[in-house]
């Protein structure tokens, strides 16, 4: 998850270093099972959400919006 967070300053201009956060899922005892977060938000603006999505199935991943 790391190139996801690496990436996204570059590819969407935001200010604020994306936060990295490992969750465990729901009664899962295994630390494998756990899922990667990158949390993003930037008080300039916020990304495009469509655009953010797209962003994130490049890596395998979905959009989570609050």
């Amino acid at each position: 998850m790391r190139g996801v967070a690496e990436a996204l300053p570059e590819r969407f201009g935001v200010a604020e270093e994306p936060l990295l956060v490992r969750d465990a899922l729901a009664d899962e005892d295994d630390a494998e099972d756990a899922q990667w977060l990158v949390v993003v938000g930037d008080p300039a603006g916020e990304p495009d959400p469509a655009a953010l999505d797209a962003f994130a199935d490049e890596f395998g991943g979905l959009l989570e919006a609050e």
